[in-house]
C-alpha cells in the first residue's frame, strides 16, 4: 500500500511542480527606490519589525497609513513627541510631500538613524526624481521611496510597495512583489462589476432566508485582492454591522491553517515521519489499540476512528460552574469554567480508550487532530498555538489568526456564534463553538482557530506560493505539494487538505471548480478553496450558527454558488 501510495503521489507532483504563483501586476507603479540599504524593501519578515509610521498631518496621509495596516501591526503618531513615540520601535516609516517634511521634522528622523533605527522615507513629489533627502554618513540604516504624485492611489501604491504588495518597476533599485496586492477601483481587468452584482444578490438572499446574518466574502487572483466585501449584520436584528476586519470561529478550517503547517514543518525537518506509528510518538497510546496506527492514516481520516465524542454530554454535577474558583479555571464561555485539567484527565484518555474500525476506510474524525496536537507539543515541547504563532502567523502578518481571541481582541470584533442552550447556556461570542475544544482549553487540533478573511488570504497565498510569502521561504515546495495533493486511494482527500471532488455530478465545492482546487470547510459556515490552475483563492466567512444552528446556509448552497459567481468572471 505503501508503495502504490508513494507512486501515485510522484505522478502527481508532475503536475503540480508548475505552479508557482503567478503574480500579475496591473497597474502601473510609479515609485522609484532613490536608496535600499540592505535591501530591507520590501520589509520581510514582519515579526522583527516593530514599526511606527509617522506622518506630518495624519488625516492627509489616511490612505497611507491605512494600507500600511492592511499589511501589519503599526503605531502610527505625528511628529509632536517624536522620540518618544519611536523609542521602542526599530522600524521606523516616514511618509509626506517633499513640502511636508520640512528641514526640522528630518533632523528628528536623522536622530532615529543615530538611535540604529531602520528609517524608510517615502517622499510624494510632484514630478519623477531620483533625488534624495541624504543623512550624511549615517545612511547605512536609510531607505528612501519617491513617488512622483500625491492622491489617495499614490498613498497606497506608496504602501504596497514598501512590504511588497507592489513590485518596483521603476529605476535602479526594482523589486518584486512579494506579498498580496490590494486592489484599487477595477485594475485587474476582470468583470467585476457583473461579479458584484451576483455576489450581493446571493448574500441578500442569504441573509434575507436567515442562512447566516452576516458573511465575509473575499477574492484573490494573481496575487491581487479582486473582492472583499462584507454584508449584513452580527447578529440578526441588530445595527452592528458586519465588517472586513471581523474576527471569524473558524470551525474546521483550523484543521489546515491551524494544526497543518506545525505538522508540516514538523514532517520536512524529519522531526515526524509520517509512516511512524502513534505509538512512537505518544508513550500513552503504546497499549491501546491506536499503538501501530500511522499518522498518514490519521490525516488522512482512514485510522478508523469515532467519529465524534460528544464529551460534555458526560459532565458530571460540579465539573462546569458559572463563577470561577481554584478549581474551575478553565473557561469555555463568559460565564462558564470547567474543572481544570479535564481534558488531561477525562477527555484524552477516553480518546485513546475509545473503539476503532480496521483501518483504511474514509472516516471523517475530529479525533485525528485532537491526536495530531498531542504529537505536535511533544515533539516540540511547546503549546501548539504558541508555535504556530512564532513559525508562521507573526512571520508572515496574520495579524489575527490565533486561538481565544478574547485574550486579545475586543469582543465587539468577534462575530457571534450560537446561542448556546444547552452545555454553557449562554450565547457564545469570541469562545470557540465546538465543544470539545472549548473543554480542551479553546485550543484544539480540529477547532479554535479565529481570524480574518484577510489573514486566511495571506495563508492561501503562501500556499499557492508553494511555501513562500513575503519574500521568505516557510516550506519546501515539494511539503505544500504533498499535503495539498490527493493522497488517498480510497477518498478525494489530501493529507488533512480536502479536495475538489472528481466526480462532476457532485459539484463540491462548486459546480465550476477544476480537480486542481484543495481547501476545507467549516462547521460555523467558513470555507478556503485554493486552485492553483487558476491562482485563484476563494474565502467565506459567516456564523450560520447563529442563534441556533441551521443547515439553510447548505440548502441554499451558498457558499458554492458564490465561488461559481466568481469562477463566471474570470
Amino acid at each position: 500500500m505503501k508503495s502504490t501510495i508513494t507512486y501515485f503521489y510522484l505522478l502527481l507532483l508532475l503536475y503540480t511542480t508548475d505552479s508557482f504563483a503567478q503574480y500579475k501586476q496591473t497597474v502601473v507603479n510609479k515609485a522609484i527606490m532613490a536608496q535600499n540599504a540592505g535591501s530591507i524593501v520590501p520589509l520581510k519578515r514582519l515579526d522583527r519589525h516593530r514599526m511606527a509610521v509617522i506622518t506630518p498631518f495624519p488625516n492627509k496621509y489616511v490612505h497611507f497609513v491605512n494600507m500600511v495596516k492592511r499589511y501589519a501591526d503599526v503605531e502610527s503618531f505625528d511628529f509632536n513627541g517624536y522620540e518618544e513615540h519611536t523609542k521602542y520601535h526599530n522600524t521606523i516609516i516616514i511618509a509626506g510631500t517633499k513640502e511636508d517634511l520640512r528641514n526640522d521634522l528630518l533632523l528628528m528622523v536623522q536622530q532615529s538613524i543615530v538611535h540604529n533605527k531602520q528609517v524608510i522615507v517615502v517622499r510624494f513629489e510632484n514630478k519623477a526624481t531620483t533625488s534624495s533627502w541624504s543623512p550624511g554618513r549615517l545612511q547605512g540604516r536609510f531607505s528612501e521611496l519617491i513617488y512622483p504624485e500625491f492622491n489617495k492611489e499614490a498613498q497606497q501604491y506608496a504602501a504596497m510597495s514598501v512590504f511588497g504588495g507592489l513590485a518596483i518597476t521603476e529605476g535602479q533599485n526594482k523589486t518584486e512583489q512579494t506579498r498580496l496586492q490590494y486592489a484599487t477601483e477595477n485594475s485587474c481587468g476582470l468583470d467585476m462589476e457583473g461579479m458584484t452584482k451576483k455576489i450581493d444578490a446571493i448574500a441578500a438572499e442569504a441573509i434575507r432566508e436567515h442562512a447566516a446574518p452576516g458573511m465575509v466574502v473575499m477574492a484573490v487572483k494573481d496575487g491581487q485582492v479582486i473582492f472583499d466585501k462584507a454584508y449584513g449584520t452580527h447578529t440578526y436584528g441588530t445595527n452592528a454591522k458586519t465588517t472586513t476586519s471581523d474576527i471569524f470561529d473558524l470551525a474546521s478550517v483550523s484543521k489546515i491553517a491551524g494544526t497543518t503547517p506545525v505538522i508540516m514543518h514538523l514532517q520536512e525537518r524529519d522531526i515526524i515521519h509520517l509512516d511512524s506509528t502513534m505509538g512512537c510518538y505518544l508513550g500513552q497510546a503504546q497499549e491501546t489499540n491506536k499503538k501501530d496506527i500511522t499518522l498518514r492514516s490519521v490525516l488522512l481520516h482512514e485510522a478508523g476512528f469515532t467519529p465524534f465524542i460528544p464529551f460534555y454530554r458526560n459532565l458530571k454535577p460540579g465539573d462546569l460552574v458559572h463563577k470561577p474558583d481554584t478549581a474551575h479555571q478553565v473557561r469555555v464561555a463568559d460565564k462558564a469554567y470547567l474543572r481544570n485539567n479535564y481534558y488531561r484527565d477525562v477527555m484524552w484518555p477516553q480518546m485513546l480508550a475509545s473503539p476503532v474500525k480496521p483501518v483504511g476506510n474514509y472516516v471523517y474524525s475530529d479525533i485525528s487532530m485532537y491526536v495530531m496536537k498531542e504529537i505536535t507539543e511533544r515533539m516540540t515541547s511547546k503549546p501548539m498555538e504558541e508555535y504556530v504563532q512564532e513559525l508562521l502567523y507573526q512571520p508572515i502578518g496574520m495579524k489575527t489568526a490565533g486561538y481565544n481571541p478574547r485574550q486579545r481582541f475586543a469582543k465587539e470584533r468577534i462575530l457571534p456564534t450560537q446561542n448556546d442552550t444547552v452545555f454553557r447556556k449562554e450565547l457564545l461570542q469570541g469562545y470557540v463553538h465546538d465543544e470539545g475544544a472549548a473543554m480542551a482549553g479553546g485550543v484544539a487540533g480540529h477547532a479554535g482557530l479565529f481570524a480574518t478573511a484577510n489573514d486566511l488570504a495571506i495563508y492561501g497565498q503562501l500556499l499557492l506560493n508553494r511555501g513562500e510569502y513575503g519574500g521568505i521561504r516557510y516550506f519546501r515546495p515539494e511539503t505544500v505539494d504533498l499535503f495539498t495533493s490527493r493522497q488517498s486511494l480510497t477518498s478525494r482527500r489530501g493529507l488533512v487538505f480536502d479536495r475538489a471532488d472528481p466526480d462532476k455530478k457532485k459539484e463540491y465545492p462548486s459546480r465550476l471548480a477544476n480537480e486542481s482546487v484543495f481547501g476545507h470547510t467549516g462547521y460555523t459556515g467558513t470555507c478556503i478553496w485554493i486552485d492553483p490552475q487558476n491562482q485563484l483563492i476563494y474565502i467565506f466567512l459567516s456564523n450560520r450558527v447563529h442563534p441556533q444552528v441551521s443547515t439553510k446556509l447548505l440548502d441554499l448552497n451558498i457558499r458554492s454558488r458564490i465561488q461559481d459567481a466568481i469562477y463566471e468572471s474570470l
